[in-house]
C-alpha cells in the first residue's frame, strides 16, 4: 500500500512538472490578418503598399527611428546609428554605426558597408521606387567600419527623417541583396526584432523572433501574417480565434461595433492617408481645366465624410495632408460643394449633357467605396463614370500606364510638405519617367517652387515656397483633395504593443520586443 501511494505521489508529480515544463516551453504566436490577396513586394526600397510596409517595419531598421507608436519628427532618436553629428551648413552629415548589431541568419554583423549600400541601392531607380528622396546625396562613404559620411549637393528640409525605419530609409544586408538579386524581394534579410521565415503565395508570410536583437530579443516567439481580402472575412477569423491583430475596417459603424465586443480593442491613429482625386491632364476632356474644375464642384466632401465616419475620416482642402509641416489653406482655390456652378462650366467646356468615361480602381475597400459614393455625386452634374475594379496590384501596375483619366489615391508620407510635393507634383514624378512615382496628373506647375523649398535655409522663406506650391497646383486643379481617412486596425485585449500607439508612418502598429500577449 505504501508503495502504491510512493508510486502514485511520484506520478503526480511528475505530472506536473511536465506540464509546468510544457507551459513554461509554449511557443508565443502572434496571429494577423491584412487585408490583401497577397504579398507584394516584400523589399522596403521597393514598395509603398500598406500590406507590405505594416509587416517590413518588424523585420527592418533605419539609421535613425520614431519613437515606437509615434509619427512626431521631435520623437527620431538612434537606431542603428549610436550618434551623428552635421556640419554648420546642413550638407555634410557623418553617423556612427551601432556595434554588435547582427543581421538575420548568418549574414555576419552590420557594418558601414551595408549602410552605404543601402543608401547607393535606395537612390537607384532600378531597385528603388523612392530615388526622388535621396536626390540631393552627392556622395554616401564608409570612412570606417562604423562611420558612414553623407554629404549632399544642398542642404534637405529633415533629411534625418529619410534616414527613419521608413521606406528608403531601411538598412538591407548588402550581402543578402547582392546574393539573392530579385529573389530579396521574397527572402528578406535585416535587423529587425522579427526574422523572415516562409512565404506561401496568397496565404501567410511566417516570422521568428531574432533573439539576437541589438534591443533585446522579443517576448513574442512566431508572427504568422496572413493575407484575408475580405474584411468580414478577417472579422470572422478573429472572433473564432484564429487571429489576435487585423486591419480593421474604416468605417464609423465598424468600429462603432466592433468596440462593444468584449476584449477587443480596436485602434484608430495617425497619420491619415490623404486621399485626393488626380486627373490626368494628357487624356480628354480632362485636358480641359473647366471640366477638371466642374468634377471638383461636384464632389461633397461632407457627405464623403459623414459616410465614413467623424472618427476614421475627415475633410481634406489642400493637396499637403493636414498636419504637416507646410500644409496651408492661405490663398488655397477651395471648390465648394456647388453642382450648379459644375453643370454650368461642363456646358461651357461643350459638354452639356456630360459624358462618360471608364476609371479604374482597386478592390480595396477603403478606395472602393469613396469611389463610388463620387462616381454617384459626378452622375448628378451628367458625368457618368463606369467603373473598372481590378485587384490590388494589378491597379497599382495599369495606373502608372496612363490607363485611367482619374486615379482616387491615398498615401501617407514622411509629415512635411517636400514629401508629398515632390512625390505626387514634381515632374520629375510624371508615371512613365525614369524615377516615376505617382504624379498621375502630369503637372510641372510648382516645380520651381517645390525645388527652391528643398535648398531653402530659411524656415520662413522655404514656408512660404510651400505655399505657393500649393496654390499653383490647386490653381491649376490637378488633383482635388477629397478627405483623409485615419488607420484603423482590431486586437484583443491580451496583445500589448509596449507602446502608446498615436502614429505609425508605416501604417500599422508596431509590434518589437517589447509587445507581449498577456
Amino acid at each position: 500500500m505504501c508503495r502504491r501511494r510512493i508510486l502514485k505521489s511520484f506520478g503526480i508529480v511528475l505530472a506536473m512538472s511536465f506540464l509546468a515544463f510544457s507551459v513554461a516551453g509554449a511557443e508565443t504566436t502572434l496571429k494577423v490578418a491584412i487585408s490583401a490577396a497577397d504579398a507584394g513586394q516584400l523589399d522596403p526600397h521597393l514598395t509603398s503598399k500598406t500590406p507590405d510596409v505594416a509587416l517590413l517595419q518588424w523585420m527592418f531598421n533605419g539609421l535613425v527611428r520614431f519613437k515606437p507608436g509615434s509619427m512626431d519628427p521631435r520623437t527620431i532618436e538612434p537606431d542603428l546609428a549610436e550618434k551623428w553629428t552635421t556640419s554648420p551648413d546642413g550638407k555634410v552629415w557623418t553617423f556612427q554605426i551601432r556595434k554588435g548589431v547582427m543581421f538575420h541568419g548568418d549574414h555576419g554583423e552590420l557594418t558601414a558597408e551595408d549602410v552605404v549600400f543601402s543608401i547607393q541601392r535606395a537612390m537607384n531607380p532600378k531597385t528603388s521606387a523612392f530615388t526622388s528622396e535621396f536626390a540631393e546625396v552627392k556622395s554616401v562613404e564608409a570612412i570606417d567600419p562604423a562611420t558612414v559620411k553623407i554629404t549632399l549637393a544642398e542642404p534637405v528640409p529633415f533629411f534625418l527623417g529619410r534616414l527613419s525605419n521608413y521606406h528608403a530609409g531601411m538598412i538591407v544586408s548588402k550581402m543578402a541583396a547582392e546574393k539573392l538579386g530579385d529573389k530579396f524581394m521574397t527572402n528578406p534579410i535585416g535587423t529587425g526584432p522579427f526574422m523572415f521565415e516562409e512565404y506561401k503565395s496568397k496565404q501567410y508570410v511566417s516570422l521568428t523572433a531574432n533573439n539576437r536583437y541589438f534591443r533585446g530579443a522579443p517576448k513574442i516567439d512566431k508572427i504568422i501574417y496572413r493575407y484575408i481580402p475580405s474584411t468580414s472575412s478577417r472579422e470572422l477569423a478573429f472572433r473564432s480565434g484564429e487571429i489576435d491583430l487585423f486591419y480593421g475596417d474604416r468605417d464609423q459603424r465598424w468600429v462603432e461595433r466592433m468596440r462593444t465586443n468584449k476584449d477587443t480593442v480596436v485602434d484608430v491613429f495617425g497619420p491619415g492617408e490623404h486621399r485626393s482625386l488626380h486627373f490626368n491632364m494628357t487624356i480628354k476632356p480632362f485636358d480641359d481645366i473647366r471640366v477638371r474644375r466642374a468634377v471638383a464642384y461636384a464632389i461633397n466632401r461632407d457627405e464623403i465624410v459623414q459616410f465614413l465616419g467623424k472618427d476614421v475620416a475627415e475633410p481634406a482642402w489642400s493637396v499637403v495632408p493636414n498636419g504637416y509641416l507646410g500644409h496651408t489653406l492661405e490663398g488655397i482655390p477651395k471648390y465648394d460643394y456647388n453642382p450648379e456652378k459644375a453643370k454650368a462650366l461642363l456646358k461651357e467646356a461643350g459638354y452639356p449633357d456630360g459624358f462618360t468615361t471608364k476609371v479604374l480602381i482597386t478592390n480595396i475597400e477603403s478606395l472602393l467605396k469613396p469611389m463610388q459614393i463620387i462616381q454617384e455625386q459626378l452622375r448628378r452634374v451628367g458625368i457618368k463614370i463606369e467603373l473598372e475594379v481590378l485587384e490590388h496590384a494589378t491597379w497599382h501596375a495599369q495606373i502608372r500606364k496612363n490607363l485611367s483619366p482619374m486615379v482616387l489615391y491615398g498615401a501617407a508620407r514622411f509629415p512635411v510638405a517636400d514629401s508629398y510635393l515632390t512625390e505626387f507634383y514634381h515632374s520629375r514624378s510624371i508615371v512613365g519617367e525614369p524615377k516615376a512615382v505617382t504624379n498621375f496628373s502630369h503637372t510641372q506647375a510648382a516645380d520651381k517652387e517645390i525645388d527652391g523649398a528643398r535648398i531653402e535655409a530659411n524656415p520662413q522663406k522655404q514656408l512660404e515656397l510651400w505655399k505657393e506650391a500649393q496654390q499653383k497646383i490647386m490653381t491649376e486643379c490637378a488633383a482635388i483633395p477629397v478627405f483623409e481617412l485615419l488607420q484603423v486596425w482590431g486586437r484583443r485585449a491580451n496583445l500589448d504593443y509596449g507602446n502608446t500607439l498615436t502614429g505609425s508612418l508605416n501604417l500599422g502598429p508596431v509590434v518589437d520586443e517589447k509587445s507581449h500577449l498577456k
